[in-house]
């Protein structure tokens, strides 16, 4: 993991001395709540539904140990909220006929931050300083800026990558913190890089997507893709550069930057993302990028290209840990003693089957430890789960993480040596359930009970549908299955990409759900990247699980088998249409109406 120096440590702890003193003048009255609101949402300071929410930066999904210990103290300490706020919150809640509201909590994002939903503004500086102990903050994690630089959770690690994308994504952090002239951008910016020939860092959903890739001379650079995005107009980007060298990626990526801040829509938000801007101005944008990249390059003489020296220094901080000789030597044999206890294990068998991947090291894995249960919102962490984690994570794992896009925890560095152990010591923790990447291995944002721009409700929905599939047996047959849960149509739960996605609409001041089939974040497993399709009219949150079954089993009598496997849900969608799902869930509308 990158290391932060002193400049870095002193910077943090200053922003957070800053923060101290807006709070205090704040509730002294010397700030108006207008002034004060940039100057928390600087820091990733929100206002939701019934209290505070604070979102914590982890870049590229990379965190230690001690900062999940930091994390967990948080927790357990600060995320509670005053009884009246937390009696409100709780009456609200009873009228909808559910008082699912806990607290005590972490939630980790689809781009691999962390929030927090109930701290008080009162213990705010204090939270800041805790953690810039461990080198966190909330810098702009809101607001109209570069926002957190994601990538692909198996980054350094992956068999099929091609050049490791976590150094650049440092010097891009380094780069876009508080840069000046692009604070106070149209919209919010999101920027994903990926370094492996299987997307999974959903590039083509993003502002700006990276995916790193070598010419037939072996030069290495990236591919930019430029204009993609969720929400109200789901947008795939637009291929800007096939191949562009990475020393140079930092002035493109100016380029980019500064022609949507010269021409972005300011006067409406709603049409202000750069997908608009690409969308409206097609060949003319790419050709202003062309040229203000030339005059950059050319006349500026090109300051933000990469020296190597300075690429060499970031490198040397995401150096693999050694495998020992003797270890390598009896590697044959520990997979045959690992095969084994499968083989009389069935649940051992699941847990690596399902949570466990290949690594580019042959004596390593990856391993995802799986925050989706039935009694748990998708994403969230316990106080006490997230030190389980941190101590796990110290003994398997060479102290360090990464948090997914899909909500989920993957440690990067365990031995397969100690998988069964890991596998063990999991299960003690309640972390070991065998169900990564299957139907309810969902996403969902936390939506109508929490957040005040959310039209529905989504934890209740992914209850409902968790609840209902708890059979593995059954979950394993069903495949591989994006199910993507979003409360508004701001897309926060990437709906849009989900094989079936669940989007909350409001119809006449109830809570009403649109269902999406055949969205593909653009992984090898779903297929280019694409929006799903809407399949008829909203259905009520009590028809969402009987609507999921509908599909669920009609695509089962569909599906026919491959060489090696059966037909996946997006396959089966791509081969037959939309027309009999739309069918089978019309018929539970019209079951329901029977009913009633």
């Amino acid at each position: 993991m990158y290391e932060y120096n002193e400049f870095d440590k002193a910077f943090l702890r200053s922003r957070a001395a800053q923060f101290r003193d807006q709070i205090e003048r704040w509730q002294r009255g010397e700030l108006t709540e207008d002034a004060f609101r940039p100057l928390r949402l600087q820091n990733g300071w929100y206002v939701q539904r019934h209290a505070p929410m604070l979102r914590v930066a982890v870049p590229y999904g990379e965190i230690s140990s001690a900062q999940l210990r930091v994390i967990a103290r948080i927790a357990r300490d600060f995320d509670k909220p005053e009884p009246e706020v937390l009696d409100a919150a709780l009456d609200a809640q009873r009228k909808l006929g559910t008082t699912q509201l806990p607290t005590q909590n972490a939630h980790f994002t689809t781009r691999t931050n962390i929030q927090f939903n109930w701290i008080p503004l009162s213990k705010a500086a204090d939270v800041m300083d805790l953690l810039a102990t461990e080198n966190m903050h909330g810098i702009q994690t809101s607001g109209n800026c570069i926002r957190n630089i994601s990538c692909d959770e198996r980054a350094g690690v992956a068999p099929d990558e091609i050049v490791d994308p976590r150094p650049f994504a440092e010097i891009m952090r380094q780069w876009t913190t508080l840069h000046p002239e692009f604070s106070f951008l149209p919209r919010k910016f999101k920027i994903a890089i990926s370094g492996a020939s299987d997307d999974r860092a959903a590039t083509a959903w993003h502002d700006v997507g990276l995916q790193l890739c070598k010419s037939d001379g072996g030069e290495v650079g990236f591919r930019v893709i430029v204009g993609g995005g969720m929400g109200r107009t789901p947008t795939i980007g637009t291929v800007f550069r096939e191949f562009l060298p990475w020393q140079h990626i930092m002035n493109y990526l100016e380029a980019v930057v500064r022609v949507y801040n010269r021409f972005g829509r300011r006067d409406n938000k709603y049409k202000a993302r750069i997908k608009i801007l690409v969308k409206a101005e097609g060949q003319r944008y790419l050709d202003e990028v062309e040229e203000e990249f030339r005059q950059i390059v050319e006349i500026d003489g090109g300051p933000h290209t990469i020296p190597q020296a300075e690429f060499d220094r970031v490198s040397a901080y995401f150096v693999a840990p050694a495998t020992p000789a003797s270890e390598a030597a009896k590697l044959s044999g520990t997979i045959a003693a690992l095969n084994a206890a499968a083989r009389n294990n069935i649940a051992f068998a699941r847990w690596l089957e399902r949570n466990v991947a290949s690594h580019k090291d042959p004596a390593f894995r990856i391993v995802t430890l799986s925050f989706k249960r039935s009694l748990q919102a998708p994403g969230d962490a316990s106080a006490e789960q997230l030190e389980h984690v941190a101590e796990l994570i110290d003994r398997f794992s060479c102290g360090e993480a990464r948090i997914t896009h899909a909500q989920n925890i993957a440690l990067p560095w365990v031995r397969v040596c100690d998988l069964e152990a890991l596998w063990k010591a999991a299960t003690r923790a309640g972390l070991a359930s065998a169900n990564v990447k299957l139907l309810t291995d969902m996403i969902a944002c936390p939506g109508g009970d929490f957040c005040s721009l959310a039209n529905a409700r989504s934890l209740s929905v992914a209850k409902a549908i968790a609840d209902r599939y708890q059979d593995l047996d059954e979950l394993n047959d069903l495949g591989e299955i994006d199910l993507h849960i979003s409360g508004c149509i701001n897309s926060c739960g990437h709906h849009h990409s989900g094989h079936i996605g669940i989007l909350g609409v409001d119809k006449d001041g109830k809570e009403w759900y649109q269902v999406t089939l055949g969205g593909s974040d653009g992984s090898a497993a779903s297929g280019p990247a694409r929006a799903g399709k809407v399949i008829g009219p909203a259905f009520s949150a009590d028809e969402v699980p009987d609507v999921v079954e509908a599909i669920l089993e009609t695509y089962v009598g569909l599906r026919t088998a491959k060489q090696v496997r059966v037909e996946r849900l997006n396959e089966t969608l791509q081969r037959v249409g939309l027309e009999p799902f739309k069918a089978a869930a019309n018929r539970v509308r019209g079951t329901a109406e029977a009913i009633g």
